[in-house]
């Protein structure tokens, strides 16, 4: 703050500073600093500040936080979290599982008062679930599913465990997608829903999806 970072409301670990001349923006996780700009010389004044306050490490350009691998050229940056994916993946005992190439079956529909046995132990299906919605920072493809799945972590049945099971399939062949944020774009900000009438066999409430794009890249 005594450098004229301004801490950000909805997202506290995230601090920024405005001036005539240049943006700068830190994000800061327990002891790792991220700390970006569009100009180099506005980023080592925040370096060198930092110095004289704290003991720091320079790790030089961006490749790996929290699980995310970052990868960049002139024109783009490509996140991805295939390391990540293959832990999941080795942890459950998927390693070798057969790939397939579709995430869920398009007529199944999930209910909380589904006829399949309970879990007598539902702590391995929430660990799952729990992992995989982390994952769907760089794998929006995911998301439909796993937070359809995250809706029944307090009373999953065996049918949910199974779809799950389906989830580490796809992932399997997929272990290579990654999401790619384009700087060559125009700036504008676009978004597309749709939804199904009546979706939720629970609530016989409508089931929304969207998609939101920063000039061309996916963001949410």
């Amino acid at each position: 703050m005594s450098f004229g970072f301004l801490q950000e409301k909805s997202n506290s670990s995230l601090s920024i500073r405005k001036t005539t001349t240049n943006f700068i923006a830190v994000l800061i996780y327990v002891d790792d600093v991220i700390i970006t700009s569009d100009t180099l010389t506005a980023i080592n004044q925040v370096k060198q500040f930092l110095r004289t306050t704290f003991p720091i490490k320079d790790l030089g350009k961006l490749k790996y936080f929290l699980s995310i691998e970052v990868a960049r050229s002139k024109t783009d940056i490509v996140l991805c979290q295939r390391k990540y994916a293959l832990d999941i993946l080795t942890d459950s005992g998927f390693s070798g599982a057969k790939p397939v190439s579709f995430l869920m079956e398009s007529t199944l529909k999930l209910s909380a008062y589904d006829i399949s046995p309970t879990m007598s132990d539902p702590t391995s299906y929430c660990h799952l679930i729990g992992r995989l919605l982390y994952l769907t920072i760089t794998r929006p493809d995911l998301s439909y599913v796993i937070q359809t799945l995250s809706q029944f972590m307090s009373n999953p049945h065996t049918t949910h465990l199974q779809a799950a099971k389906k989830v580490l399939h796809y992932l399997k062949a997929t272990l290579g997608q990654d999401l790619l944020l384009k700087a060559d774009s125009t700036f504008h900000l676009k978004a597309y829903s749709d939804s199904d009438w009546g979706g939720c066999v629970d609530t016989r409430r409508s089931v929304t999806g969207y998609l939101v794009f920063l000039r061309d890249s996916l963001i949410s």
